[in-house]
């Protein structure tokens, strides 16, 4: 009995370490996890200290009563690199108000080698009456950017999500 527990514990080891390279081509031909892959396959892990290029962030609100603003205007960055900058977004009414972020980037060509790996974007921002947030925005330049590309414009526009307020204004939004 304890040989044949031996045995199969040890084909379940094997099963699950011959699943990592037949996961990882799945994700590869699914284009699942690729971030950092080039086309090629080859993983990216260097920074390309030869290079410098400016990020600069702008912000904009589509009729959303909220303030909204990057805390750097612009970071210089080497292609490669990991980068973390934040936001804040204030809510100007007394009542809960949600929004969605939807970014932007100049160049156009610039968009293909954002990598984002935490972005508010991703998600709906619901924020109470008179809140302040800070936003954490995590990426990587790919290094395959254009060379002739020094500045990169990301930029978010902020919407109001439908619907989101009504009960809030009618909820009677709080005392204030």
């Amino acid at each position: 009995m304890l040989v044949r527990l031996a045995v199969g514990a040890v084909a379940m080891f094997g099963f699950g370490f011959a699943l990592v390279p037949f996961y990882e081509k799945i994700c590869e031909v699914a284009g699942i996890n690729d971030l950092g892959r080039r086309d090629d396959g080859v993983v990216n892990t260097q920074v390309d200290t030869t290079r410098t290029v400016t990020i600069e962030f702008d912000t904009n609100l589509h009729d959303l009563a909220w303030q909204f603003r990057p805390l750097q205007r612009s970071v210089r960055v080497h292609p490669g690199e990991l980068v973390q900058v934040a936001f804040e977004v204030v809510n100007t009414r007394d009542y809960a108000v949600a929004g969605q972020a939807i970014p932007s980037y100049g160049p156009r060509i610039a968009g293909a080698h954002v990598r984002k790996l935490d972005c508010f974007c991703f998600a709906r921002q619901t924020l109470a009456g008179y809140e302040r947030r800070v936003m954490p925005v995590v990426f990587v330049l790919d290094a395959d950017l254009p060379t002739d590309v020094s500045t990169v414009t990301l930029s978010y526009t902020f919407f109001e999500v439908a619907g989101t307020q009504a009960a809030g204004k009618d909820g009677g939004g709080g005392a204030g």
